[in-house]
Formats: C-alpha cells, structure tokens, sequence
C-alpha cells in the first residue's frame, strides 16, 4: 500500500484467528509494518482481510484465498480520527458511495473486476490496436516506396504518442497492482496491432495503382477512417467513472448495481486516498500543472523514458527497409514482420506480470535490457551486410522480441504519485518522454552509416548499458528516499503521527506517509 498507517488501529479478530497480531506490508515488499489488534465494535462478520496472509491477486506468492472471506484491507479509513482528513472531496463523482465501514467478499471483488475487463479494459485494447494501426502502417507504408515516392530521407524528426489519458482512466477503476497487469495487456495490444497492421498491408497495398493511386495512400485511407470511427464510438461507450455508468447507450441503469459501485469506490480509496481528492471534471490550472512538473521525485523515470526503449525502436523502425535491402520482396518482407509481434507480447505480459509477483519494478526493466545484450552485441560484432538474410531475419526477430518495460513503467509512475493531478500531469511528462525516445531513436541510424550502421549499433550498445545503470540508481534513490521518510516517521509518537495527518500542509508523494515503489 502506498500509505503507512499513522498508529494501531483496532478490529475485532474471528473467534477462529490466531490471536497475533499481522502486519501489512509496504509496497517495497521488504519493510513491514505492524499493526496491532484489539477488540472494538466491530462486529466478527466485519473483521478486515489480513494481507500478511492471504493474496490479493492470483499471481501474487501466497496463500491461496477463501472466496467468501472479506476481501477489505486495513486502511487509514479505520482510524475514526482519520476518517475526516483523508475523506474524499464533496464534489467527487463517488463520494455518494463512500462508506468506511463497508465490507465485502473476494468473490463479490473478483466479480466486479472480471465485468469491469469485460466492460473496459477490452474497448481500451481496441481503442489502442486502432491507434497503433496508424502509427505502425508507416512501416507497411516503408515497403511500399512511401520515402521514395514523397522524397523522404531516413532522417525525420517527427513522432507523435498516445497514453496519459487513458492511464488517468483505467487508474479510476483499479488497484496499483492491477493497474499494472492490464496495463501490460493494454500495451500487449499494440503490438497485435503490428501484426495486424502486417495481415491488412498485405491485402490493402495490392490496392496500388487503382484509382491512380499508389497502395500506401490506400493503407493510410482505410485504416485511419477505421480509426476515426473506433474513437466515435469510445466516446459514447466508455463512462465517464465506475459510478456514471448509466447512459442511452449503455443501459439507463447503468452496468453496476448500488453495491458494486460502494465495492469499487471503497477498494480503491483503502488501498489509495488520493484517488478522491480530484474529481474527474476538474480542470488543470497552470499552478497545478507547475506542481506536478517541480516533482522532482518523478524525475527519474522521465529520464528512464528517454532511453529505455531506444534500442528497440531504432532498429523496429527500420527492420522493413533492412529486409527490402537484403533482396525479400514488399510483401515477403510484411509477413516476416509479424513473428516479432508475437514474441513481444508475450514477454511483456510475462515482464509485467514478473514485477508484481517479485515486487521488484526496477529490476525487471534491468532485465528487459539484458534481453538487448547479446544481440547488440552480434550486430556490433558482424558484418550483417555479408551474412546470411535469414539469419539476419533471426537474429532482428529474436531482437525486437524484447520484454518491453513501457506498461510497467507506465503503471510505476501512477504508483508513485499518490495524487490525481500529479498522476495526469506525469502520465503526460513519462508519455512525452517516451516520445522523445522515439526521435532520438529515429536519428541513431543515418544513410551515410547504411548498410551496417557501425556507428549507430555501437550507440544502441552504449545506450543498453546506460540504461540498466539508470534502473539501479532509480531503485537506489527510492529505497534512499523511503528510509529517510521511515527514520522520521518512526521518530514520531502515536498523536504526533495524527497530528501530522490533519495539519501537513505536504501532498502527493511529498507526504512522509508515503512511500515510492521500487
């Protein structure tokens, strides 16, 4: 959990639990913070879930979970003092559902998330698969002589993005953890979008010479009025939150009943308060946008979003132009574009899912590096240009088959922001980031370097080692900073801990009683 709690709360234990205390772990999954239990009024039926012990995902390393058990975590919520200084806005959409002393089952959460994938996280997937469709037929577009019939050298400056804002969304449906997965899974459907992007250039680039038009214009045409359409509709479809369901289009009673929506709105607050200090109408002023970008504790994973991703791009971007160059004709090239796809996918999810069952995020971004090395290494060490194509074709697919850390990262950066203004504001920096990876990318090979790219492979080389120094440092600053917030948290009594809960005039991540993921 992103909040330590500010002094031991007390909750009734079931006749049949051990009479121990249990102890809630932090996010770093390595401190562990203990909370003592005494009897109150709540009620046996009422006894919150006991982290320590049992799982909150099916993923996660531990004791498997009784459905019917209460599925409510330990929050500052149970504090009665504290009720009232981490209460969500007046004006917040779910404030009408918010309630400290609602409990639920694991089967009753399980069900709510299993419709909100159903409801969300699939129309994002294909929000997403249609944008990428766009981005990515640039690639189709290359083996189709699109530089060559506009002039275009291999030297551009342009890139664009797309993420901030649905990152802010999902954020108002799920947990940290889960988050993370789907974000995993979102970012796993643009790389179907590649594939498919290979499948539909094939077809719609035998359109060339119809109408007197070469097949790239027909492939820029077709695919982006389907995008144009698919966000048509992604306006109406998608509610505004988990309490705003109900619509003309969706259903005048809206999908969740007046339960689910108490579920959804108070597993969300528990586990994160600052989820209700921002109302999902609420403009961004210049001030607010200021603030958010001094948060110097964001900081590195902007700079980790600069390069992380570098390597992979450069060579994504011109694997087509290098198949054309080793003699494989403009469709033989788009077919063996797809296995790469694939094999991305896969190892994304299996990173995503990798950093939430070892609790180590900057780690796994070492290790997507590591995936780079040996590869780098090959293409720096022989001449690709007299090798064989198809051991080319291998070493590339093999290559760009890496476990890109961008849905992890994403998710980190929400993690730890611990406010909605800043998680917009940084979803947006960590996106812009992102896309100045991409120019940077998109200069690292030249045509003067062509066809070995010397120079530019000796970069790549230098910018994977760079990068795997940059995840360490990232991990060794918030370790450094969550022990500074612990000697002084810990340097405190009881009331004081309280006192500072009412009366800090600190927000966001800057608050001592945070802690950052790492």
């Amino acid at each position: 959990m992103s909040l330590v709690i500010a002094r031991s709360f007390t909750v009734k234990k079931h006749p049949d639990e051990e009479a121990s205390g249990y102890a809630t772990p932090d996010i770093e999954k390595k401190t562990v913070i203990s909370v003592t239990q005494q009897s109150t009024a709540i009620s046996a039926d009422e006894v919150l879930s006991d982290l320590h012990k049992k799982k909150q995902s099916w993923f996660q390393r531990s004791q498997p979970r009784d459905p019917d058990a209460i599925a409510t975590q330990p929050s500052v919520y149970d504090d009665p003092d504290l009720v009232e200084e981490y209460k969500p806005r007046p004006d917040w959409e779910g404030i009408h559902r918010f309630d400290p002393a609602a409990r639920w089952t694991w089967a009753e959460e399980d069900k709510i998330v299993r419709k909100l994938d159903l409801r969300i996280i699939i129309w994002a997937c294909i929000m997403i698969t249609a944008l990428e469709l766009d981005k990515s037929n640039i690639q189709q577009a290359n083996a189709d002589n699109f530089l060559a019939d506009i002039r275009l050298s291999r030297d551009g400056l342009v890139s664009g993005g797309f993420t901030p804002t649905v990152i802010l969304y999902l954020s108002y449906f799920y947990k940290h953890h889960e988050l993370s997965i789907r974000l995993g899974y979102w970012y796993a459907a643009s790389s179907l979008a590649d594939m498919l992007a290979g499948l539909l250039a094939y077809g719609i680039l035998h359109l060339g010479g119809h109408g007197g038009q070469a097949g790239w214009r027909w492939l820029f045409l077709i695919e982006g009025l389907l995008t144009l359409a698919l966000g048509l509709l992604a306006i109406i479809l998608l509610p505004p939150s988990a309490t705003q369901t109900a619509h003309w289009a969706r259903g005048k009673k809206g999908w969740f009943t007046a339960r689910e929506e108490t579920i959804m709105v108070n597993r969300l607050l528990r586990e994160d308060p600052s989820k209700g200090s921002m109302h999902n109408r609420q403009p961004l002023t210049a001030k607010l946008v200021w603030m958010s970008i001094k948060d110097f504790d964001l900081w590195p994973l902007y700079i980790v979003g600069i390069l992380f991703s570098a390597p992979y791009t450069t060579v994504s971007q011109y694997f087509t132009l290098q198949l054309k160059d080793y003699g494989f004709s403009t469709f033989n090239t788009i077919l063996l574009s797809l296995p790469y796809s694939a094999i991305g996918i896969i190892t994304r999810i299996l990173l995503t899912y990798a950093g939430e069952i070892f609790g180590s995020l900057a780690w796994m971004g070492v290790l997507a590096q590591l995936w780079c090395l040996p590869f780098l290494i090959y293409m720096n060490v022989v001449d690709l240009s007299q090798t064989n194509k198809w051991i080319v074709w291998s070493i590339l697919t093999l290559f760009l088959g890496f476990p890109n850390a961008h849905a992890l990262q994403a998710g980190w950066v929400s993690r730890n922001s611990n406010s909605v203004r800043t998680r917009a504001i940084a979803a947006a920096i960590y996106n812009m980031s992102t896309q100045l990876s991409a120019i940077i990318a998109s200069n690292i090979y030249q045509d003067w370097d062509a066809p070995r790219y010397v120079i530019g492979n000796r970069v790549l080389l230098s910018i994977v080692g760079v990068n795997m120094a940059i995840y360490m440092a990232i991990k060794a600053y918030y370790m450094l900073r969550n022990r500074q917030r612990d000697r002084k948290w810990n340097a405190m009594t009881e009331d004081q801990r309280v006192d500072y809960v009412a009366t800090t005039r600190d927000e966001g991540n800057q608050r001592l009683d945070f802690r950052f993921a790492h």
